[in-house]
Parts: C-alpha cells; structure tokens; sequence
C-alpha cells in the first residue's frame, strides 16, 4: 500500500457520507469503490447498466491463487462478491455508511480462469437493521455462474 491509498482510508464518516450521497448523484458506484483500497488492489470497477450495477474485476496475475491453472485465487473472489454485495446496499439502498457483515456464505461452482470476472447484486430483504443480499460472479456467460453468495450486513 503506498501513500495514497494511506489517505484513503483516513476519511470520517462525514466524508463517506457525502461520497456515498455525491455517488448517487452522479449515477456512479465507481465513486464508492475508488475510495475503498482493497476494490483498487483487485482491480474492481463498476458501471450502471440498463438500471442494474454491474461489477468487474480485470484479470491481475496478484489475484491468481493457482498458478497451473491458472485460476484466480477464491479469497479473491470471496471478496470481489462481498464487496460488490456492499456496494450495492450503499448504493441502492441509500446508506451513507459503510454497514458490517453479519454473516458471508459462498458456493464455487466452477475455477475462475484468468479472465475478466462479471457480478451483479440482488437486494432479497431489507429490514429495520438487516440486510440480505445475494450475489453471483461470472465470467464469459451470466447463464454459468463460477459462484454465488449470500451476504447479511447490520446497517449502522
């Protein structure tokens, strides 16, 4: 991590407030995920595309975990969906703050190649402090999911 990540995550919660809220405005995400150092050090973007987020994660030779493969490592993507789970809450739900995981479930369904990965969120339930959200990542069809995961975050 050099000196600039550093500062980003030397900001208040005024500061995520007003990022989370100017994001909405703007009509893009992406301006959550700038801010977040780990999004950046996977290589995680995303863009609103016919009314629904979609998020990417480009192909990085840090993020393989099996070389032979190669695959990318499912920590990786463990936490490419987790992240984009979170990003979505904030974004569509209107959260202006950074709300914890409560509990994270994921299935692997096939290896992640060393490619492009796609997700997109779906919000199942919200209420008064919970949140159920579930994710699916792909790579070269939405039809054949490489894993699929559950997420509850407690909105502070």
């Amino acid at each position: 991590m050099d000196a600039r990540d550093h500062k980003l995550t030397n900001f208040s919660s005024k500061d995520f407030e007003f990022i989370a809220k100017r994001s909405r405005e703007i009509g893009s995400p992406q301006a959550i995920i700038d801010v977040i150092p780990y999004g950046k050090f996977i290589g995680v973007e995303a863009s609103v595309i016919e009314n629904e987020i979609q998020y990417t994660m480009d192909r990085k030779k840090t993020n393989i975990g099996n070389p032979s493969l190669p695959a990318i490592h499912g920590g990786v993507i463990g936490g490419f969906l987790e992240l984009a789970s979170a990003i979505e809450s904030i974004y569509v739900l209107e959260i202006n703050a950074v709300p914890k995981v409560v509990d994270f479930s994921i299935d692997y369904l096939r290896p992640g190649r060393y490619k492009k990965m796609y997700a997109s969120c779906t919000v199942l339930r919200q209420g008064r402090k919970l949140i159920n959200v579930s994710s699916n990542a792909w790579q070269e069809n939405k039809k054949i999911p490489v894993a699929t995961a559950r997420c509850h975050f407690l909105v502070p």
